[in-house]
């Protein structure tokens, strides 16, 4: 609550310094509403710090929201209709735009800044009304402040680029030893002729899902499958998804994998498992439906196993499967884990030592019997108590807030899990409620819930030498830290690529985002909202008849099936959205459609994160260049682009991605896109950049300096590929995909001072050497190489790479040497090796000598 007024307080004062000349007619009138939010923001700080949840207070608190959200949509409908009549005002006086001003001249905003000032006087005195209620109705006294809880400021969280101890991770759970060695016995039973089904079966957070993992990453494991998948189902899927999670596991996914229906793929599947000993994991399934679905894809090989978890025995008991029941942790098991989280050490060889002051035993046993072994609720709170002082007065109010929940609530951990929600400060609460507008089980990638956060306004930078993004990634790691979010894959330098909700923490969020209005779930989860302020819609079919009412929307995340009618029309009423995620889809077997966009879609100039994916062509008009504050543009998933020169309007861009297809207009024919006012020398905010390979791009060189990403897709120059690169030095990672380049880039990109990771995937060049200079690579920590099929040889001379740590090379099957170029890196401590020449595999497992056992140590071969 206290985060939705704080984030329009600092929307405020933005828009004050930067847009004065808007607001001159009623500066005083926002000047006091400023101010009396800035005071409410700071009460409603204490509130959200308070364990109480009385009638009174949710009533107050929900009416300053209300009134908080009435002034900002005021306020921004009225930058609309600003920006709408200076448009059609340049658009019927085209012939005097050499003189006309950019604003509106003060006239014909007259009748406007009047409006304005009325409504926000309304507000004004509408708040002031809810003011007084919190004398009348002793508001005040029913806050009850309780010491438990956070007041921590966004400047007190860590610090940018600060270094966190490492948390214990799921793979490090306690008490699981001898249940995943009897899950792994029952899939290594050697003689069944036919394929084996196994399940875990147990409650909600008893860690089924850890202890899977912990079983499919098990090294015997792997060694005994030839090909392993694993694959998260939950209650919303369907069966060509999890075929394609299959297929993507096991085998190297194609466009015209990508195309193929149910069937289709399923026969591709079972004749690629064939013959073969596979293992397949199939995490929360809740119907019998998907194994029915599933198992006529999976063949009958030769020990082959599937093992599933699942909530409900009759499902395993339908899939004729041999069952593992999983039982709450017993009260060694729980204590040990709960010191794990409580008591960071960073050092997995010494975790196990551990111990806990002897003055916070008695009460930490008591906090630990609450959570009746759900590994889950005992996680949370480890993290929760891991953020407070380490004294017994502070753990005892936790243990008095945890009674008290227990006794109001159901006899699930929910009620423990709510806890942690309420120890969160103010500005991580909307942060992590926002993670529960993402499907249950949903991998979600961290880049794309940052760029969300941002956009939302739930992240604000420290000074000027942070960006948000940054400060982004500290909240993530801090709510990873009190286990409210599990990490799924990390990147290459131990940032998060992705990661997931536990579906008892989305109840929760859900369950506060609907009691706070913070978002709806159109669905199953509960009813169909009026007027929302973000609508969540998974899988809809008929939302364009409710859209058209929902002139109050700012973030709409939906996938909707083609066509729905009067989709664009409907949205139009939605003008002030921040943020829109559509995904459109059609049914298998259909014509793909072409969908060409409104050019009404310039007019949601609010809009700052916009995705869109659509298995079809796609046409933008010309008017998307109207969409100046938009920071990120996402349209990486469509399958055919045209995209007008009016793109490089967007200077607030950050983060543009144009993925991997063909773009019409954007083939350079001029100088236009390079080096004119519409030049994309002039996005000097880019973060992140996907284009494809265009001249402008490589040879001519990107003058952007924020630029950290870069990905170059495609052989459009695959004609007049000998040429040198010419890269920002500021970039710190680069990916090369299919480019076909003749000349060895290395001696090009060695140079960059800052480059950290480095990609070359399928084709991006077609030599037989690459050479690493010397002193080239300076600050290089990553390379891969992948999908090179000419590539012989990779040489490194000396004090090349000295700072790489991560060598991958995949499926460059004429390398036939390697050992000896890895004896110069001497920082190196990983090396993957996938799909390599046998020889070469050969010469890394024979050759003799001590300095070569130290590489095969850090060797991975599959």
């Amino acid at each position: 609550m206290a985060e939705t007024i704080t984030f329009f307080v600092d929307k405020l004062s933005n828009l004050a310094v930067q847009e004065a000349s808007l607001f001159g007619g009623v500066e005083g009138q926002i000047s006091l509403l400023r101010n009396e939010l800035e005071w409410i923001s700071l009460f409603l700080e204490e509130a959200s710090a308070t364990s109480n949840d009385g009638r009174r207070l949710k009533l107050w608190m929900n009416q300053i929201r209300d009134a908080a959200y009435d002034a900002e949509d005021v306020i921004d409908e009225f930058i609309v209709r600003l920006e709408h009549q200076r448009h059609r005002r340049l658009q019927n006086l085209k012939f005097l735009r050499v003189v006309l001003p950019t604003c509106v001249i003060f006239a014909d905003k007259l009748p406007l800044i009047h409006e304005l000032d009325g409504r926000i006087k309304e507000i004004n005195v509408k708040i002031e009304k809810i003011l007084a209620n919190k004398s009348r109705y002793c508001v005040e006294n029913a806050m009850m402040p309780s010491g438990a809880w956070s007041s921590s400021s966004p400047n007190e969280v860590v610090t940018w680029g600060e270094k966190r101890l490492p948390i214990v991770e799921e793979a490090d759970v306690v008490g699981m030893k001898d249940e995943a060695e009897a899950v792994k016995q029952m899939l290594l039973i050697n003689g069944e002729l036919k394929r084996g089904v196994v399940a875990i079966v147990g409650m909600g957070g008893l860690g089924k899902t850890t202890l899977a993992k912990k079983v499919y990453n098990d090294p015997e494991v792997n060694r005994h499958f030839q090909c392993r998948a694993l694959v998260y189902v939950s209650q919303v899927y369907t069966i060509r998804e999890l075929l394609m999670g299959i297929a993507n596991n096991v085998m190297r996914e194609t466009d015209h994998m990508r195309n193929m229906g149910e069937n289709q793929l399923g026969n591709e599947v079972r004749k690629y498992l064939d013959e073969k000993r596979y293992l397949i994991v199939l995490d929360d399934i809740w119907s019998i439906q998907v194994w029915n679905g599933l198992c006529l894809y999976l063949p009958e090989s030769n020990g082959s196993k599937v093992l599933i978890t699942t909530r409900n025995e009759q499902i395993a008991l339908d899939a004729y499967a041999k069952l593992y029941r999983l039982r709450p942790l017993g009260e060694k098991e729980s204590w040990e884990l709960f010191l794990k989280k409580t008591f960071p050490t960073g050092s997995r060889s010494t975790i196990s030592q551990v111990e806990c002051p002897a003055e916070l035993e008695d009460v930490g046993k008591k906090i630990t019997g609450k959570c009746k072994g759900l590994p889950l609720a005992i996680v949370v709170s480890g993290g929760l108590l891991s953020r407070k002082e380490k004294t017994p007065s502070s753990w005892e109010k936790i243990l008095r807030s945890m009674e008290w929940h227990l006794s109001q609530g159901p006899e699930s951990c929910l009620g423990i899990l709510a806890l942690s929600y309420r120890d969160l400060p103010y500005f991580f609460k909307s942060c992590f409620l926002y993670c529960g507008v993402f499907p249950e089980d949903y991998e979600i990638m961290a880049s794309k819930l940052i760029q969300m956060w941002v956009a939302e306004g739930f992240v604000q930078a420290r000074g000027e030498e942070t960006v948000e993004e940054d400060v982004g990634e500290d909240y993530l790691e801090e709510l990873i830290h009190r286990s409210m979010i599990q990490v799924v894959k990390r990147k290459w330098d131990g940032r998060v690529k992705s990661c997931r909700m536990h579906d008892l923490l989305r109840d929760l969020a859900i369950s506060k985002a609907k009691d706070s209005k913070f978002f709806e779930v159109r669905g199953n989860i509960f009813a169909y909202p009026f007027n929302p302020r973000r609508l969540i819609a998974h899988d809809s079919q008929n939302i364009s008849q409710h859209l058209s009412n929902c002139h109050r929307l700012r973030s709409l995340i939906c996938s909707i099936h083609i066509p729905q009618v009067n989709f664009w029309s409907c949205l139009r009423s939605a003008k002030l959205m921040t943020v829109l995620d559509l995904t459109l889809f059609v049914d298998r077997g259909l014509t793909r459609p072409e969908m060409k966009l409104p050019k009404e879609i310039g007019e949601f100039i609010h809009l700052k994160y916009f995705r869109f994916s659509v298995p079809g062509n796609t046409r933008f008009p010309s008017s998307i260049g109207r969409l100046i504050n938009l920071e990120t543009l996402d349209l990486r998933d469509n399958i055919y682009l045209d995209i007008p020169f009016s793109i490089w309007k967007l200077h607030q861009l950050r983060h543009l991605y144009l993925g991997e297809r063909k773009i019409f207009r954007m083939q350079i024919r001029d100088q236009r896109c390079f080096s004119s006012h519409l030049g994309i020398d002039k996005m000097t905010n880019l973060q992140t950049l996907y284009v494809e390979q265009y001249e402008w791009v490589v040879r001519r060189g990107l003058k952007l300096t924020q630029l950290r990403k870069l990905y170059i897709y495609g052989p459009n120059m695959r004609s007049n590929s000998s040429y040198e690169l010419i890269l920002p030095s500021n970039l710190v990672e680069l990916i090369l995909d299919c480019c076909h380049l003749k000349q060895d880039p290395m001696l090009t990109l060695g140079k960059l001072p800052n480059l950290r990771a480095l990609k070359l995937i399928d084709d991006a060049y077609i030599g037989e050497e690459i050479t690493c200079s010397s002193g080239a690579f300076s600050q290089l920590e990553f390379l891969r190489l992948n999908g090179l099929p000419l590539l012989k040889e990779l040489i490194v001379e000396e004090s090349a790479l000295p700072s790489l740590k991560t060598l991958q090379i995949y499926e460059c099957n004429k390398m036939e040497k390697l050992l000896h170029q890895l004896q110069k890196l001497k920082s190196l401590q990983q090396v993957k090796l996938e799909n390599m020449n046998p020889g070469l595999i050969e010469e890394i497992k024979n050759t003799k000598g001590e300095e070569f056992d130290k590489i095969r140590l850090i060797t991975s071969i599959t």
